[in-house]
């Protein structure tokens, strides 16, 4: 591994670099760039504009926040128990990065991206692919009951207690991480993105939907500023396909 390609990142209540300690806004050039960048720091709040809480989310339940971009589903789950720690993941290309783990009293909440970063399914309001399992159920996608990122597409399928490493499937890579972060008034906050994400080829591919759902690929790229409304799948998407 090119010394180059390693870039640490915290996930805990900030992030700290080797390379580079400018984090305000845009890309880190430990490397090429690709593997973090900051973008504006929002919060998260729930359909009525109130400020969510992190000891209020319910345990393995889908919520989804549209983060970093106008277009752009992300995820939010507490997953109820500690996620592991200082996790090694790679990109398609074989970058790496570490993941350091969840945030919260129990150190149990994540955020990823909820673009698959095999072909790109994602939710939409009108129905979602993807989405989170709870422990004990089952997906035809890989043995291991719940407790995964399940995409119902091409039945690849992550490990959000890992980074959302893939654990099955024709995904090369991990969904990439959200940075979140716990305020000490309980309040949520995102303010990057690690790890290789897929939103170049996300608008390209998706242009009738940005336009049908946002008003235009132009709108739908624009950066969330100021705060994210959240709320859980069911009430973002019609119909939820899982397998």
């Amino acid at each position: 591994m090119d010394r180059r390609n390693f870039l640490k990142i915290s996930g805990v209540g900030g992030v700290m670099m080797a390379l580079s300690p400018s984090i305000i806004r845009g890309k880190l050039y430990a490397d090429d760039g690709r593997l973090f960048t900051a973008y504006e720091k929002v919060q998260l709040v729930d359909a009525n504009g109130k400020a969510l809480k992190a000891t209020a989310l319910k345990e393995e339940i889908n919520y989804v926040f549209n983060y970093p971009f106008v277009g752009t589903p992300a995820i939010l789950l507490d997953l109820g128990v500690q996620t592991q720690r200082d996790i090694k993941l790679f990109s398609e290309e074989g970058e790496e990065y570490i993941w350091k783990g969840g945030v919260g009293e129990k150190k149990s909440l994540v955020a990823y991206s909820a673009i698959c970063s095999h072909q790109l399914a994602h939710p939409t309001p009108a129905d979602s692919f993807l989405q989170y399992l709870q422990r004990g159920k089952t997906t035809i996608a890989c043995k291991q009951k719940g407790g995964l990122v399940v995409c119902s597409s091409h039945l690849s399928a992550f490990d959000p207690s890992k980074g959302c490493k893939k654990v099955a499937g024709p995904a090369e890579q991990p969904l990439a991480s959200i940075i979140l972060e716990v305020a000490e008034d309980d309040t949520l906050w995102v303010s990057a993105v690690l790890g290789p994400d897929k939103f170049h080829e996300y608008f390209k591919r998706y242009k009738t939907e940005m336009k049908k759902f946002y008003g235009g690929k132009r709108k739908a790229k624009k950066w969330v500023k100021e705060h994210a409304i959240t709320v859980v799948l069911d009430e973002y998407t019609k119909e939820i396909i899982q397998y």
